[in-house]
């Protein structure tokens, strides 16, 4: 399945069993790019993270946050604010509570980002729009 192909069977804002398809999804490709740069699709990877940011799923976080450090194509394509999908604070105390090293890594970097300020005018409304327009092109 491609980029195209997933957005047209599954939607922007999928529910139910098809985010269980998406997980499934982007768990083959991040391991396909994490085997060898460029096996993975990481088009079709950052889609899979739109839709289940869309889902606002805490538990999504490190799933988005794995693909994201999958490679250097997917850490390009895939935003960090993916992660926020239930806002900042949600996720940095949802990865605070984790205690293993992926959530530890995630949770530094987004303070990282929050003191440089590059969430201040974050909004999961706003960034949800900018990928509605992005993907109805």
């Amino acid at each position: 399945m491609d980029e195209e192909e997933c957005l047209r069977r599954y939607g922007l804002r999928p529910v139910g069993a098809d985010l269980d398809e998406i997980r499934a999804l982007l768990t083959e490709h991040t391991e396909r790019e994490r085997r060898a740069q460029g096996e993975g699709d990481t088009l079709l990877m950052k889609l899979c993270c739109v839709q289940l940011f869309h889902s606002g799923d805490l538990d999504d976080v490190l799933l988005i946050w794995d693909a994201k450090q999958a490679g250097f194509d997917a850490a390009c394509s895939i935003d960090v604010e993916l992660l926020l999908g239930h806002g900042l604070d949600a996720t940095k105390a949802h990865l605070a509570a984790d205690r293993t090293p992926s959530a530890a890594a995630a949770l530094h970097r987004l303070r990282e980002l929050e003191a440089a300020g590059a969430f201040e005018d974050f909004s999961v409304e706003e960034f949800s729009a900018g990928y509605d327009r992005y993907y109805a092109d």
